[in-house]
């Protein structure tokens, strides 16, 4: 069997495959890789891109042209981030390029995406609306810059070092930019009372 054919059958057999090994492969030209790595990662890119654009036609224009990226740059990934960092760092800067000014990026407010336990009651199903209401009210009260990052510390678990490579800063900056936004959202939690201060 061909090198190239034993490689694919290998990915395809193990199913979700380091992005590192698939970055390779795709580097390579191996469009089962690329498709691969697209199935990891598409819902969150788009989900990334969504946030900063709020406009579902546009975000899933620029996350097609993120994996396009991907396909052509290949070959310039290092593995000095971890590859989804790496690929949210392009979509970062797509979307920026679509709408390029930063105080532009708005917290979307219709978002809901908690995941409730089909066991919760009416009683805690409404709690968990009401401090997601909370929250979000809250959010919009943050600059563009702690929102971002927020974001991506939170809904994109992504760690302070990565998030510094996202957004091109050094990761001291990174860091007080996270307390900064940290404590700013906690103020905004405390005029809501004792309830949400440990949202």
């Amino acid at each position: 069997m061909h090198t190239s054919a034993v490689a694919n059958s290998d990915l395809k057999r193990n199913g979700c495959a380091d992005d590192a090994v698939l970055m390779r492969r795709i580097a390579s030209g191996d469009k089962v890789a690329m498709h691969m790595l697209f199935s990891n990662h598409y819902v969150s890119v788009y989900r990334f891109v969504l946030r900063r654009l709020r406009d579902k036609v546009l975000a899933e224009d620029v996350t097609s042209d993120v994996f396009l990226e991907i396909w052509r740059q290949a070959d310039r990934f290092r593995g000095r981030s971890t590859v989804l960092t790496w690929i949210l760092g392009i979509a970062r800067h797509k979307a920026f390029s679509v709408r390029p000014r930063l105080d532009q990026l708005q917290f979307d407010e219709g978002r809901d995406e908690t995941i409730r336990d089909g066991a919760d009651t009416p009683d805690a199903i409404l709690q968990i609306k009401d401090r997601n209401n909370v929250l979000r009210k809250c959010l919009t009260k943050l600059s563009a810059q702690h929102r971002e990052i927020i974001d991506l510390v939170y809904y994109q678990e992504q760690s302070v070092g990565a998030v510094a490579t996202i957004l091109g800063i050094p990761r001291n900056t990174a860091k007080t930019r996270m307390f900064y936004a940290r404590r700013r959202l906690a103020d905004e939690l405390k005029r809501f009372g004792d309830d949400y201060a440990s949202i």
